[in-house]
């Protein structure tokens, strides 16, 4: 049922398709596929990651910060080997990694000076 309503929705949106555009619109990754769609709601993980940037150091998660991490690099890798190559999916996925190893270079940071008081204060 609901691939029947996504079929008449793009065969409407394809009248509307700038020549300009036709290209991207039909690519292999473009706007008509999953491939296109799940990468580009992934982008709300970059924006949370992004507004986790002001978070204080001891609210983040180094679990959580880690899996962004990893999933980032993989990910990252994944989208590289794949047919048809998918940039949307590589980029989202530098930028999910970036952030989570910026948050763990943060925790890090902040654990480390803590350690540092405490000899210190010893």
């Amino acid at each position: 049922m609901s691939s029947v309503v996504y079929k008449s929705i793009i065969k409407v949106a394809d009248k509307f398709v700038p020549a300009k555009l036709v290209p991207l619109w039909n690519h292999p990754a473009g706007p008509k596929t999953i491939f296109f769609w799940a990468p580009t709601f992934k982008w709300a993980l970059v924006i949370a990651g992004i507004g986790d940037l002001q978070r204080p150091p001891e609210k983040l998660s180094a679990y959580q910060s880690t899996a962004l991490a990893a999933t980032g690099i993989i990910w990252s890798r994944y989208s590289m080997v794949i047919i048809p190559k998918n940039y949307n999916l590589l980029m989202v996925n530098i930028f999910v990694g970036a952030t989570g190893i910026y948050q763990l270079i943060k925790i890090y940071n902040y654990r480390t000076g803590l350690k540092k008081q405490q000899t210190q204060s010893e």
